[in-house]
């Protein structure tokens, strides 16, 4: 009777762990998924990250309990490596070549201003000079919450050569570069208040494509993001729970729809200039295994998922925790070392830096 109903538990925790390694899949391969025809289906991504610890706990289970049933959590590692090294890269680390440009990507959540007011030192700011990025890409970088000479003091010393865009509704990028600024285009696409612009540099003695994208919000609110994280502790009922997680998924629908074609935009102008030499970076409000990242990374290398290592979360806000903020590259250069610095925690984003270097031309 015992061994019946040892074998009947086994059984069916090997029905429960093929069950996620199917769900994982489809959450793994949910970004060939255009968010407008597949609004619940393309959010899996989102869930990725939870299966795949769950088939991680599977095998460890069968390692000590059923060994040779360890095959179907390693079947599904198999199967999801690709979602899986887009999520979690690991790399061999690498000493940046004294040659590599540096690259800076960091929504600044309007400088954090109402912390330091007057003239208490700026941490983003302070940030931002000892890091010394030959290019600095700046998202939110609106002048409402700090004051435009303090920016000014900090940053022009070090970059001669800077530059901002701003949407008509308020939202502000801007770059801070030591090599000159040649030109830059806004990049069309439907909006409620975020934008992406090309600025032209001149890298070197070549002209250098470097595209800064703040990608649509999520739409949630203040409160909305204040009861998902009081739904994520289990401290909300349950009625009100299922409302929340309705207006939750609605809202963030209606945003992944919008920023998929703004990916397909960005996508399209990178390909229309595919001579050139290009860095693409920013805020792109979606995770790793996204439509949206999916699209614009098809040009282009995602620096992180080839040099960089873990999960490399950029978004620590609210009970959210999601890498949302990437650079990228073309096949004209190549990364060597991506991070993301979670030491600085002023703003709700953490920076995103890579060191890369120019490939010599065959």
């Amino acid at each position: 009777m015992i061994k019946k109903l040892k074998k009947f538990t086994l059984q069916t925790i090997a029905g429960a762990n093929i069950v996620t390694v199917i769900v994982m899949l489809a959450m793994g391969y949910s970004d060939r998924l255009d968010p407008a025809s597949f609004p619940i289906l393309s959010k899996g991504g989102l869930a990725f990250p939870v299966f795949l610890m769950l088939n991680f706990a599977f095998l460890v289970f069968w390692i000590f309990f059923k060994t040779r049933w360890a095959i179907i959590p390693f079947a599904g590692f198999l199967l999801c490596y690709g979602p899986i090294r887009i999520y979690c890269p690991l790399n061999i680390t690498h000493t940046p070549p004294h040659d590599a440009i540096k690259v800076l990507s960091y929504n600044v959540w309007l400088f954090a201003g109402w912390e330091t007011p007057g003239n208490k030192p700026n941490p983003i700011l302070e940030y931002i000079k000892e890091q010394d990025a030959d290019i600095v890409c700046l998202q939110e970088s609106n002048l409402t919450e700090i004051n435009k000479a303090k920016v000014d003091s900090a940053l022009n010393p070090i970059y001669q050569y800077r530059d901002t865009a701003m949407h008509q509704a308020g939202d502000c990028i801007s770059i801070y570069s030591k090599f000159p600024i040649l030109s830059k285009e806004r990049i069309m696409y439907e909006s409620k208040g975020n934008l992406s612009v090309a600025f032209k540099l001149m890298v070197k003695g070549e002209e250098v494509l470097v595209v800064n994208n703040h990608l649509e919000t999520t739409g949630l609110t203040v409160e909305d993001k204040d009861r998902f994280k009081t739904m994520m502790k289990g401290e909300m009922k349950v009625d009100t729970a299922g409302m929340t997680s309705k207006t939750l998924i609605n809202k963030l629908s209606k945003a992944m729809s919008i920023r998929a074609r703004q990916a397909e935009a960005v996508a399209r102008y990178v390909a229309y200039h595919g001579d050139m030499p290009v860095i693409l970076c920013g805020d792109f409000n979606d995770s790793p295994i996204s439509y949206v990242r999916r699209t614009i990374a098809k040009e282009l290398t995602d620096c992180y998922v080839e040099a960089g290592n873990g999960p490399g979360i950029s978004y620590h806000h609210n009970g959210f925790y999601f890498r949302i903020d990437y650079i990228m590259c073309s096949a004209h250069f190549e990364p060597v070392v991506c991070r993301v610095d979670n030491k600085i925690k002023t703003s709700d984003h953490y920076p995103i830096i890579c060191w890369m270097k120019k490939r010599h031309k065959p």
